[in-house]
């Protein structure tokens, strides 16, 4: 293994604080900042890890030599506009999802890395989740055979959230169910028609001019004969959270359990009728990592779930993706090569969302991915 290390700074101390001992304890990584607005919330943080340099300000953390990468944890409204500041800084990025709200912030970054070389990874978790990995792992052995469609949801009450949520067009948030739709075949989404369904309360439509409760689009993939499904709630629609995707296959077929906590079901072709389903238990891909974060996976960041950040909590520990994704992170720019995703994924996947929305708003017009969202 080499000495060489990815110095890294951390953006946004609510969930990304969750990522800091990953970095701390990660081999070939060294964490050698963090920035938060609020000073007594960056002092509290430091002080607790350990950590020396700190920046309320994020310009001046893009002008310390020091930082190899930035990982981006800020609000939505807040990631493409320091993505681009960051590759501008000559700074590889990580970002959480999703990479933009806009088609235009979406390709100004995939074009800002084709022209400085630097490496852009959205920070996706559900591409990352012990289920994800599991069924990846099937589809990779030949288990699932020929596959035929491919389904995702993502439902979640955010009432109570920070201020940039209410009303947010479900869509806008979409990346957790598309894009382990589009990664299980490494597929790229070639068009969308999505549909609105239901109304949320008037307070929260005027917000982002969005009234719908729920959307469902369907993604055409590129190159493909299959299409997948995909829908979205965050206001007003009763149900638990539930991160899921389905692939049914020619042989086998998984599918998310209804309720959290439960296992999900393999479905296999030819058995008699009783037996075609089974309930699985999922492994976790530990193993995979580097042994020092491995623990990450099963645990959470924190001793006490009163510490953990809400999203962390309410999705289960994100199917333990979180030390995957700083693995595949710094891996990715020691071997100086696109970590999945990269610039042009992440771009499909969130573009998907963006024009999905649009497409509601058009009583389901069909609307095409812009080329700069494809590989070739």
């Amino acid at each position: 293994m080499s000495d060489q290390k990815i110095r890294v700074a951390i953006v946004g101390l609510g969930f990304g604080a969750e990522f800091i001992p990953i970095y701390q304890r990660h081999p070939q990584a060294e964490l050698v900042a963090i920035c938060q607005r609020s000073e007594e919330k960056l002092n509290e943080i430091g002080d607790a890890a350990g950590i020396e340099k700190r920046y309320t300000s994020y310009e001046e953390l893009l002008k310390d030599p020091d930082i190899d990468a930035v990982h981006i944890n800020t609000p939505i409204p807040d990631h493409a506009t320091q993505s681009i500041q960051a590759l501008k800084a000559g700074k590889h990025v990580g970002c959480t999802v999703p990479m933009a709200t806009s088609v235009e912030d979406c390709k100004t970054i995939v074009d800002l890395c084709k022209e400085t070389g630097l490496k852009y990874m959205m920070m996706e978790t559900v591409v990352y989740s012990r289920e994800y990995l599991f069924v990846k792992e099937m589809f990779d052995k030949g288990d699932l055979g020929k596959i035929q469609f491919i389904q995702g949801s993502h439902q979640q009450d955010m009432d109570g959230w920070p201020s940039y949520w209410p009303g947010l067009p479900p869509m806008h948030y979409a990346t957790h169910c598309v894009g382990p739709c589009l990664a299980i075949t490494d597929s790229e989404a070639e068009y969308v028609s999505c549909f609105g369904s239901g109304r949320i309360r008037e307070e929260l439509i005027s917000e982002y001019n969005s009234p719908f409760a729920v959307e469902t689009c369907h993604i055409k993939l590129k190159d493909s004969d299959i299409t997948a499904r995909v829908h979205r709630s965050l206001f007003d629609t009763a149900r638990q959270y539930r991160e899921s995707f389905e692939v049914y296959g020619s042989l086998k077929t998984f599918e998310w359990p209804l309720i959290e906590g439960e296992d999900p079901v393999i479905h296999t072709a030819k058995k008699p009728e009783p037996e075609i389903p089974e309930k699985v238990k999922v492994p976790d891909y530990a193993h995979r990592l580097p042994e020092e974060i491995q623990l990450f996976t099963t645990g959470g960041v924190y001793d006490s779930d009163d510490n953990q950040h809400l999203s962390f909590t309410q999705g289960a520990g994100h199917g333990g993706s979180h030390p995957h994704l700083v693995h595949e992170f710094v891996q990715a720019l020691l071997e100086n090569r696109e970590p999945l995703p990269d610039a042009i994924q992440s771009a499909n996947w969130t573009c998907v969302g963006i024009l999905a929305h649009e497409s509601a708003l058009k009583g389901g017009e069909i609307i095409p991915l812009p080329a700069f969202t494809h590989r070739s």
